[in-house]
């Protein structure tokens, strides 16, 4: 997965809801719109906003952490002194992309699940936990199947509510929110791929696979594109296959592992369907 690319799209969004959770001028007063007759936002949920100036002083001192565990203490803190704050499931996603960006899997999961607690249908969450659950499930994980069932159950929950559940600042530029969930639809997809792929369903990771690189064809994921180029060869069809194991190495270098599977692909189908190989 893209996840670099995936944490850019999540910044952005995140800056444009950051004017959204100051609070009233009158502390303890309701959140309120600066404008009687607002201008039309995209469609999606109202940004979290903070109700006081002590829970907006609070969150901005948690989200100006950059450790993951620093980050994720203050995070927790912030849930036990501010119970009912809509920023809680800011904080607790901003911990984590923090450690998407560490690579720490239990991390990403766990922030995940506390985000999801309290709202289920957030469909950043629900595709990152989901793309955690689906790539680092192993066979001999005792529950497997559970994990992998669960994944599965929030992709498809991603899929629904992408359209409905982000939550959309006013004056968002269109195309940014359009490019940010066609972004999440596309994750969500692949991994509702993958997961028939490691089923050995391959017919069905042909399409959800193909979802997933229409849903965001500008920069399509590699490994995607390889594992319908695989899915593609379990159903016979070598010369489609072939085309997008080439596409697949086009998109990858050699010493990495997608690159030397790609390479590899691509050889054997090569022979397969009495093409001329280009070895890049």
């Amino acid at each position: 997965m893209k996840r670099a690319a995936m944490i850019g799209a999540v910044l952005a969004v995140g800056t444009w809801s950051l004017a959204q959770t100051k609070p009233p001028a009158t502390q303890n007063a309701p959140a309120a719109q600066s404008s009687p007759t607002p201008a039309a936002a995209p469609q999606g949920k109202r940004p979290p906003a903070a109700k006081t100036t002590p829970e907006y002083e609070a969150y901005k001192a948690a989200a100006a952490l950059t450790d993951p565990a620093a980050a994720e203490n203050a995070a927790n803190d912030f849930a036990v002194k501010f119970k009912d704050s809509e920023l809680r499931i800011v904080l607790f996603k901003n911990v984590m992309r923090d450690y998407q960006r560490a690579g720490n899997s239990d991390k990403i999961i766990e922030m995940g699940r506390n985000a999801l607690a309290i709202d289920g249908d957030d469909p950043e969450a629900l595709v990152t936990v989901a793309g955690e659950l689906a790539e680092k499930t192993r066979d001999t994980d005792l529950d497997k199947d559970q994990r992998l069932d669960e994944a599965m159950k929030m992709a498809q929950k991603a899929v629904q509510t992408v359209d409905t559940d982000v939550a959309i600042p006013q004056g968002t530029p269109q195309d940014q929110v359009d490019a940010y969930k066609s972004q999440l639809r596309s994750f969500a997809f692949s991994i509702i791929g993958t997961l028939e792929f490691k089923k050995d369903n391959f017919a069905d990771a042909e399409t959800d696979l193909r979802k997933s690189i229409d849903a965001f064809p500008s920069a399509p994921d590699p490994v995607v594109v390889l594992r319908l180029a695989i899915s593609l060869d379990r159903q016979n069809k070598y010369a489609d296959a072939l085309k997008e194991a080439n596409r697949a190495v086009d998109m990858t270098q050699e010493a990495t592992s997608a690159g030397k599977l790609a390479r590899q692909e691509r050889d054997r189908l090569t022979q397969l369907a009495g093409t001329p190989g280009q070895p890049k």
